[in-house]
């Protein structure tokens, strides 16, 4: 019973880690139907006194339930671990034909409230609204060049 444990427990390790490497970009464009942010928020952009690198270690590591990367990847192209098994497929940054169309306050508002009918969750209760702006600027000054 013990062997038949450990074996099920490598095989899962196994599958999701040959899974990862083979986790792909979004595609690019990617339509969305995402509800407007308010337009008071939408035109709201404090990225200029956000810290990148604090946006960073949030994206990468810190963010609670999950880091970003999880599911946009590490890249920011939507192709993370978790993003697979999503629908619709993790927002894709590097995707310029959408992200042109994405203000700095709407990508606040979204991460601060999540997205309805995707995987986005809220991470409003677990991230201040200053480390949410640093996500911000840390995704548009790394992805969207």
């Amino acid at each position: 019973m013990k062997k038949a444990l450990i074996l099920s427990v490598m095989v899962i390790f196994s599958l999701v880690a040959v899974g990862s490497v083979f986790a792909k970009p979004a595609k690019c464009p990617q339509p969305r139907k995402t509800k407007a942010a308010p337009g008071s928020i939408a035109k709201k952009d404090k990225t200029k006194k956000a810290n990148a690198k604090n946006g960073k270690k949030i994206f990468m590591k810190t963010a609670k339930p999950m880091a970003c990367k999880m599911c946009h990847g590490p890249k920011g192209d939507g192709g993370g671990k978790l993003g697979a098994a999503l629908k619709p497929a993790p927002r894709n940054f590097t995707c310029a034909a959408t992200m042109k169309k994405v203000s700095a306050g709407q990508m606040f508002h979204i991460i601060k409230n999540g997205s309805k009918g995707t995987g986005m969750v809220a991470h409003g209760k677990t991230l201040k609204d200053k480390e949410i702006w640093d996500v911000v600027k840390y995704i548009r000054t790394t992805f969207m060049k």
